[in-house]
């Protein structure tokens, strides 16, 4: 349809989901956006947390047996009288996060057409719809349905509420497109911490001699998830045409890395500064995923009893019960790893504002070899706060680089299609999340089997292995260079897609963003709507993570 000048007095007539409908009107608090943001992120970040479910579930039938040892994993998906296997209950996490890759990059085209409104509608029905239909497969134990619901269902509602905001925000912030993407992807690595102390809060609740209390815990998370994003979808607005903040104009270099100008969708992939920011991506992220996979074994076994104050004892030489304190000692830093997860998207996305993108990926990577060259000589000293300080600086960089990339591919792309853009290049992070715990735990494997007790030696080749990953990307890193100007779109072409929203442009600019709103009293409560929560899971995790250092 056409846009008129309705649009602005408020006449536009068309659906409640449509791109048009939600075009800001003047007075505008852009501050709005990256609360709305997190609303969804904080919800779907739920999928790092999930594994909180494996073990009440692989107990979901009291009277039977906890596995069947001749089971299949096709018979465990139709079984009714056996308990699940561990083993079979995580291929929905390994389903996350290749759905979540593959459903941005199929509908990433459709995201940027369509708008992050009907985006955080559809990515809300099929993540909290997905959480129900497995709450049927628990109440029915059909571990298929799990695996559809959860799995297959929520991961497409990952995809795209991963997605929906990245262009939104940069549009917003062509100032701080760093400090934006930082903002909301921090909630994705923020959503565990708050999700699954609450499921541990709920199944207690419903657990009775009859039931683990697994399926009641995902139709309250489902109902309470659903309420978070219906309201960032409709929080979501988008600037006019053209628009730019009040008093700010782009910085005109000769050799600077920020283009503007607009590269298509189409084309995009044709380049290869896109295999480039994929290989960049793809190797910081398989570095750190498999520190994330391996974070709590490589701590027991590499100091074992000097976590308990019986430094002399190896892994190998404690006993059950001490086993269980290390364990649970372990499980604390695994939430300190993930608070500098979440601190490290933002930081790292607002520091890359100041120095560049690329030089903060340089950053990444250097720095990142050290610490993992470093690592083996820190657990040989028996350093413990120094080997927990080095992995949580090479977490921090694995959350920075989630949340620097969108502003990387603007930088090089144009905004135009960055959110579509962001969505192919998330089939990085599906590899990566197949490549490294694939390679760490192979070595670990290889390791045993040559002889090697558990120790420091356990994890010797795997640091080094990953610092080559990381080497790998640092000269990924090197070769991207600013687009020729043959890619870019022409001017008539990004006017005509932009047609539907330049009438919008009539309003006054200056009654957009932080010249005429910043943090007021409703830009206040919509930060404390998700601030609350992600505070107290903040909370619960230091809690936790303290035990470390008792």
């Amino acid at each position: 349809m056409t846009v008129t000048t309705e649009t602005l007095a408020g006449g536009y007539s068309g659906g409640l989901l449509d791109r048009e409908r939600i075009i800001a009107k003047p007075g505008f608090n852009r501050w709005l956006v990256p609360p709305a943001a997190l609303a969804i992120h904080l919800c779907i970040g739920m999928a790092y947390g999930f594994s909180v479910f494996w073990l009440p579930l692989s107990k979901a039938l009291p009277s039977a047996p906890e596995s069947c040892a001749s089971l299949t994993l096709a018979g465990a998906l139709f079984t009714t009288d056996c308990n699940w296997r561990v083993a079979d209950l995580g291929w929905i996490y390994t389903l996350f996060f290749v759905l979540l890759g593959c459903s941005a990059a199929i509908w990433g085209g459709w995201l940027e057409r369509a708008g992050p409104r009907k985006a955080g509608f559809v990515a809300a029905c099929c993540w909290c719809g997905g959480i129900l239909v497995a709450a049927i497969g628990v109440m029915t134990h059909q571990l298929w349905l799990m695996w559809l619901g959860a799995g297959v269902i929520g991961g497409v509602g990952l995809g795209l509420g991963y997605i929906s905001p990245v262009s939104t925000l940069i549009k917003w912030f062509p100032d701080r497109r760093g400090m934006a993407t930082g903002m909301a992807i921090m909630g994705f690595g923020g959503g565990a911490m708050i999700g699954a102390p609450l499921a541990n809060i709920l199944m207690g609740y419903f657990r009775t001699d009859l039931t683990v209390g697994v399926w009641q815990t995902f139709v309250v998370m489902a109902i309470i998830y659903f309420i978070f994003m219906m309201g960032g979808a409709f929080g979501y607005r988008i600037p006019p045409a053209g628009w730019r903040p009040e008093g700010w104009t782009p910085k005109v270099q000769a050799s600077s890395m920020i283009t503007h100008g607009h590269v298509h969708l189409r084309d995009a992939h044709k380049t290869p500064q896109f295999w480039l920011i994929w290989a960049v991506l793809c190797l910081n992220v398989s570095a750190g995923i498999g520190v994330i996979g391996m974070a709590s074994p490589m701590l027991q076994e590499i100091f074992a009893g000097s976590l308990i104050g019986l430094p002399d004892l190896s892994f190998s030489q404690l006993d059950t019960a001490q086993k269980g304190q290390i364990a649970a000692i372990a499980a604390g830093f695994t939430g300190l790893l993930s608070l500098f997860n979440i601190g490290g998207r933002f930081f790292w996305a607002s520091l890359s504002d100041k120095i560049g993108r690329k030089n903060t990926y340089y950053t990444f990577f250097i720095l990142g070899i050290v610490l993992y060259a470093a690592a083996p000589t820190l657990a040989d000293l028996g350093s413990k706060a120094m080997f927990v300080l080095a992995f949580g600086i090479i977490l921090s960089m694995y959350g920075g680089g989630f949340a620097t990339i969108p502003a990387y591919l603007a930088d090089i792309f144009g905004t135009q299609f960055v959110g579509a853009i962001h969505g192919r290049l998330l089939t990085a992070w599906a590899t990566a999340g197949i490549v490294g715990p694939v390679v760490v735990n192979y070595i670990r494997e290889a390791q045993i089997s040559a002889g090697v007790a558990p120790g420091p030696e356990l994890y010797t080749g795997t640091m080094y292995i990953l610092a080559g990953m990381l080497a790998l990307g640092l000269v990924a890193n090197a070769f991207i260079r600013p687009l020729s100007q043959k890619w870019f779109m022409s001017e008539e072409e990004v006017a005509a897609l932009q047609a539907k929203t330049a009438a919008a442009n009539a309003g006054p600019t200056g009654s957009f963003g932080i010249g005429k709103g910043g943090l007021t009293g409703p830009a206040l409560l919509a930060w404390a709507v998700v601030g609350v929560p992600l505070l107290w899971g903040v909370w619960v995790t230091l809690k936790s993570s303290l035990v470390l250092f008792g």
